[in-house]
């Protein structure tokens, strides 16, 4: 990334979508739409999208994540062996239910409303995660480009629904080895097609820190952390290491926070990232 400041601008990845953009998604998803004329729309806003970063000045520029419907549950749509579910469904699906009644109680949008990306079969690849959204903005610019990807312990844990995944990985560990096969292909191939900068989105880390391991939040919808926190995050940082292992030359950066699920202050995560600082 020959060219950037010491202290590049970028944007975390995602930008607010239009109402016809969010019209399109939905009317996709219910088949009233075919995926090309969703392309379309997505297309535009794409580029109106890069317009307002490089008029601002941004140094490092991402396609804001506009054909996704979230940063994360998009992967079912790229991987076989993934289903999305809505919370609600999950609630008929999981063993502890007043535990996921109590994330559900936090939430400021109705439980079938959100839906989570879960693992139901082997996964596969079935297209690129984010090399053809890397494509399209590498057309339309000559500014660096950040790729956001959801980080290997966000997935595994996310997607690893016991009562739905057990059948085909007994535990989150052995849907990891999967999660990180398919990272590192997607990383790698974004690496040859020449991406500057990818940026793993790993928000339910501060969850480990802030909660000490008592799941309050619908960031990763599956109860899926059982361990003492700190040894989740020595999980999550051996997953991440072994996703990029290798790959010189390509900039990786980590995103976490506090989350937004909900408007209530009191509700939201607090706390220091500090002890985030060791990993």
């Amino acid at each position: 990334m020959t060219g950037l400041p010491l202290f590049p601008v970028t944007m975390v990845g995602s930008w607010t979508r239009s109402p016809e953009l969010l019209r399109a998604q939905s009317r996709k998803q219910r088949g009233r739409i075919s995926a090309s004329e969703f392309e379309r729309v997505a297309d535009e806003a794409v580029l109106e999208t890069l317009r307002l970063q490089e008029e601002a000045g941004v140094d490092l520029v991402t396609d804001g994540e506009q054909r996704r419907d979230n940063f994360y549950s998009f992967v079912a749509e790229k991987l076989d062996g993934v289903r999305l579910m809505s919370l609600a469904e999950m609630l008929d699906l999981v063993e502890d239910k007043d535990g996921f009644e109590r994330i559900l109680q936090t939430l400021d949008v109705p439980a079938f409303a959100i839906r989570n990306p879960t693992c139901v079969g082997k996964i596969e690849r079935r297209v690129p995660l984010a090399l053809d959204e890397y494509r399209f903005l590498r057309q339309h610019t000559d500014r660096p480009i950040k790729v956001p990807l959801p980080g290997p312990y966000l997935l595994t844990r996310a997607m690893w629904v016991k009562e739905a995944t057990r059948a085909a990985y007994p535990t989150k560990e052995d849907l990891a080895e999967d999660v990180v096969r398919i990272l590192r292909q997607e990383v790698s191939e974004l690496h040859d097609a020449g991406a500057d900068f990818v940026q793993f989105d790993e928000p339910v880390l501060t969850e480990l820190v802030f909660t000490q391991g008592q799941t309050r939040t619908f960031m990763c919808a599956a109860l899926a952390a059982r361990k003492d926190p700190a040894e989740e995050l020595e999980f999550a940082v051996d997953l991440i290491n072994r996703v990029v292992t290798g790959l010189d030359g390509l900039r990786v950066g980590l995103h976490v926070c506090r989350g937004n699920w909900s408007q209530q202050e009191q509700i939201l995560l607090k706390g220091s990232y500090h002890p985030l600082a060791p990993y």
